[in-house]
């Protein structure tokens, strides 16, 4: 078992967190969210941020697999499980991408708009 849903399972795990409790922070319910854990839905970027905020981690740690775990599915499962989560990272890294630079044009807008305020004065 691997991929993001099983790094988000042992994550909760560890924070000592119930599935109804990340649930209900979420604001879906349990079965929806063992889903997620499970690796049967799939997760939209914006929920991996919730997720990271209620786990108070770094999405990026919930997005690492490790070596060992890719070497495992490897050898257990072959090729087109480790390709298939790479082409899942390629997806997400690519939505990471679109939204930091729809950020960063939100960003120059509030600056463009704050410079208007300020010269109005």
């Amino acid at each position: 078992m691997s991929g993001i849903g099983f790094n988000i399972r042992k994550l909760r795990e560890k924070k000592g967190f119930s599935q109804e409790y990340i649930a209900e922070k979420l604001g879906i319910n349990q079965s929806t969210y063992g889903k997620l854990e499970r690796n049967i839905s799939n997760i939209t970027l914006d929920r991996l941020y919730k997720i990271a905020n209620v786990l108070e981690e770094d999405i990026i740690t919930l997005l690492n697999i490790s070596r060992e775990s890719t070497f495992f599915n490897q050898a257990n499962q072959g090729n087109g499980h480790v390709e298939t989560t790479q082409n899942d990272f390629k997806i997400i890294i690519e939505e990471l991408k679109l939204t930091y630079e729809k950020m960063l044009v939100i960003k120059d807008e509030q600056i463009d708009f704050l410079k208007n305020i300020l010269e109005s004065k």
